[in-house]
């Protein structure tokens, strides 16, 4: 039977698979990091098919998942039979559908997200930010991050842990390269994440657990409120001695 999915700074993963996806991809890349017999499927062919993941290849697995997280995160639909906030498909994956992603299935069961906005940090925030995400971005519990220009966000890339701890990573997936997420980069704005430079939200995690893996849905009409605090959250005792090794 073939390994579980891994990824590493300096490797390579798979790449969006349409202009749209680059979110859909992170949230597939997610899923494939704790989901040993989803990877298999996908990447492999082996196991048990995945409704949803269609194709004879990789390529066409990956693609057809991308176009099955597309659907949810930008639809109508919540979970439970509720409305939510539907967001054209042209604009990308909304962070609050991909909030919903990876608390239900592509991060460790029970692992809590939340939408934090980073345009009017200063440095010195971004840089607060920046350590604390070293600690709650962990094996199976991965943060996504947008960032795009001076106007607006235009890319979703995948925050993993680093090499060493106190470093990250990060999943690009225009590219399929996994990249190290420099601190000074990230605080003066410098990145170079598929082609742009500054950082505008992070879905990340909270360092709570939940009992159980259900999502309450969304609030009909409404968008989610983004939380520019840099303060970092209490965590739940038991979580500090998680491994930051390399996911």
């Amino acid at each position: 039977m073939s390994a579980p999915f891994r990824l590493a700074t300096g490797s390579s993963g798979p790449r969006q698979q349409s202009p749209t996806t680059c979110g859909s991809a992170c949230a597939t890349v997610a899923r494939m990091l704790v989901d040993g017999p989803f990877a298999r499927w996908v990447v492999h062919g082996e196991g048990h098919p995945v409704p949803g993941a269609e194709g004879s290849t990789f390529p066409e697995r990956f693609a057809s998942w991308e176009r099955t997280v597309q659907a949810r995160t930008n639809g109508w639909a919540a979970s439970g039979g509720r409305l939510a906030v539907a967001w054209p498909r042209a604009l990308g994956t909304p962070p609050w559908g991909l909030r919903h992603e990876l608390e239900n299935g592509c991060a460790r069961v029970g692992t809590r997200y939340r939408l934090v906005s980073l345009r009017a940090h200063s440095q010195e925030a971004l840089r607060a930010r920046y350590r604390r995400l070293t600690d709650l971005v962990v094996d199976g519990e991965p943060a996504a991050l947008y960032v795009g220009n001076a106007v607006l966000p235009r890319h979703i890339t995948l925050v993993i842990p680093g090499a060493r701890t106190g470093e990250l990573s990060v999943y690009e997936p225009s590219s399929g390269q996994v990249l190290a997420l420099s601190e000074d980069e990230f605080a003066t704005r410098r990145l170079d994440l598929g082609g742009w430079s500054v950082p505008w939200i992070l879905v990340q995690p909270t360092g709570h657990r939940r009992a159980g893996n259900g999502s309450p849905a969304l609030a009909p009409w409404r968008v989610p409120q983004l939380n520019p605090d840099p303060t970092p959250l209490r965590r739940e005792p038991g979580r500090e001695g998680v491994s930051s090794s390399s996911a």
